[in-house]
C-alpha cells in the first residue's frame, strides 16, 4: 500500500466522488499475492493516531441544531484517540468566522464546520484548507468544493420527494384529494428544495392537488400562527406536509385548538416529540421524514478517519469520499421504534 506522505496528499490527492455515490471494489481471478483493494486499512474503533478535531457550528437555538452539537460531542467521546475542540457557536457570520480562525490558529488536525451561512463562510473554509487543515463541511454547503475535503449532509429535495410520495400513496385512491404545505423560511435554499421535491412527487398522482402553502420560520410560535391561518382558509383538505417538527409542535397546537382531525399530517426532521406522537397514533401526525442530526456523529467519524489517513469501512477506496448525501427515510408507526433513540428534543 502506498504511504500517505503528507496532509496535502490527504487534501487534494483523491478523485472526487459524486454526491452520495459509493464505489464497489471489483473482484478478480488474479493471484492472491496481490492485495485486494477492499483489504486496505479503514477506520475502526481501535485506538490509533491521536487526532484533534475542531468543531464549529451555528448557535443551537433550534432542537435540530442542539442535536447536532450533542451528536458531535457524544461521538467524539467514543474515541480515546480524539480530542474535540468545540466552539460556542454563533448565528453571526463574523463571530463564527472568528471562532473558526481560532481553531485554525490552534492548528487542529481536522475541522468540522456547519456554517450558519455557507456562502458567507466559504473564505474561511478556503483559509483552513490552504493552511493544510482538511475541512469536513457539514450540511450547509460552501460555495466551492475547494473549501472542503468532504461534504456530508441531508437531502432537502429528497425530504420533500419522500414526503410527497408517502402522502401520494395514502391518497392515491381518493378522488380530488387536496393537500396543503407548511414550509420553513422561504429565503433559505433548503426550503425551496423541500418544496420542489414535494411538488415533483405529487406530479405522480394526478388525483391530488396542492391547494395552499404557508411559509413559517422553524419555530413553535410561527408554526402555530401560520397553521391557524391555513386552517381558517382551508375548510377541507386531506393531508398536510410540515417541513419541520419543531414548528410542527405549534402546528399541532393550532390543529387541536381548531378541533380538526379530518386529515393526515407528515412532519419533517425527526424530533422525539414527533416520534412519540406517531407511536401513540391518536392524532393527525402519522409520519415524519428524517433530516438526521446523526450526520454530526458521522462527520466526527469522517474527520477521525481523515486525520488518521484511513478510508471508510465497507468501501474499497484508500480515502474517505468527497461527498455523502444522507437518505431522508420516512418514519411511521411501522418503523418508529427503530428510530426512537435518534429523536431530538
Amino acid at each position: 500500500m502506498p504511504e500517505l506522505t503528507s496532509r496535502r496528499g490527504l487534501l487534494f490527492g483523491t478523485a472526487a466522488l459524486g454526491a452520495g455515490a459509493l464505489l464497489v471494489g471489483c473482484t478478480s481471478n488474479e493471484s492472491s499475492d496481490e492485495p485486494a483493494a477492499n483489504d486496505q486499512p479503514a477506520a475502526d474503533d481501535k485506538p490509533g493516531k491521536e487526532v484533534t478535531i475542531g468543531f464549529a457550528g451555528p448557535q443551537a437555538d433550534h432542537g435540530w441544531l442542539n442535536a447536532i452539537n450533542d451528536n458531535a460531542k457524544s461521538r467524539a467521546k467514543k474515541y480515546s484517540d480524539v480530542t474535540l475542540e468545540i466552539t460556542e457557536g454563533s448565528n453571526d457570520t463574523a463571530a463564527q468566522i472568528g471562532q473558526i480562525e481560532t481553531l485554525i490558529n490552534k492548528k487542529v488536525d481536522v475541522l468540522v464546520v456547519l456554517p450558519a451561512d455557507g456562502k458567507a463562510l466559504t473564505q474561511v473554509g478556503l483559509k483552513a484548507m490552504r493552511a493544510g487543515i482538511p475541512v469536513i463541511n457539514l450540511d450547509r454547503i460552501f460555495n466551492t468544493p475547494q473549501a472542503y475535503r468532504c461534504w456530508i449532509g441531508g437531502d432537502n429535495y429528497g425530504m420533500g420527494l419522500n414526503a410527497g410520495h408517502y402522502i401520494g400513496e395514502k391518497l392515491k385512491d381518493k378522488a380530488d384529494a387536496k393537500v396543503i404545505e407548511l414550509a420553513g423560511l422561504d429565503n433559505l435554499e433548503l426550503t425551496k428544495q423541500r418544496t420542489q421535491g414535494f411538488d415533483d412527487a405529487l406530479k405522480n398522482y394526478p388525483n391530488i392537488k396542492k391547494v395552499a402553502r404557508q411559509a413559517a420560520e422553524f419555530t413553535v410560535e410561527s408554526g402555530q400562527a401560520k397553521m391557524a391561518q391555513l386552517l381558517q382558509a382551508q375548510s377541507k383538505f386531506d393531508a398536510l406536509w410540515n417541513h419541520d417538527d419543531d414548528q410542527g409542535v405549534g402546528a399541532l397546537r393550532a390543529i387541536e385548538q381548531a378541533g380538526r382531525d379530518d386529515f393526515l399530517m407528515v412532519g419533517g426532521a425527526g424530533a422525539l416529540s414527533a416520534f412519540q406522537a406517531i407511536k401513540q397514533d391518536d392524532g393527525v401526525l402519522k409520519a415524519t421524514v428524517l433530516y438526521p442530526p446523526t450526520m454530526a456523529a458521522s462527520a466526527i467519524d469522517l474527520a477521525r478517519a481523515l486525520g488518521q489517513g484511513k478510508g471508510v469501512g465497507g468501501m474499497a477506496e484508500f480515502e474517505i469520499p468527497a461527498s455523502i448525501t444522507l437518505y431522508s427515510a420516512v418514519v411511521d408507526k411501522e418503523n418508529v421504534d427503530q428510530y426512537m433513540s435518534t429523536g431530538f428534543k
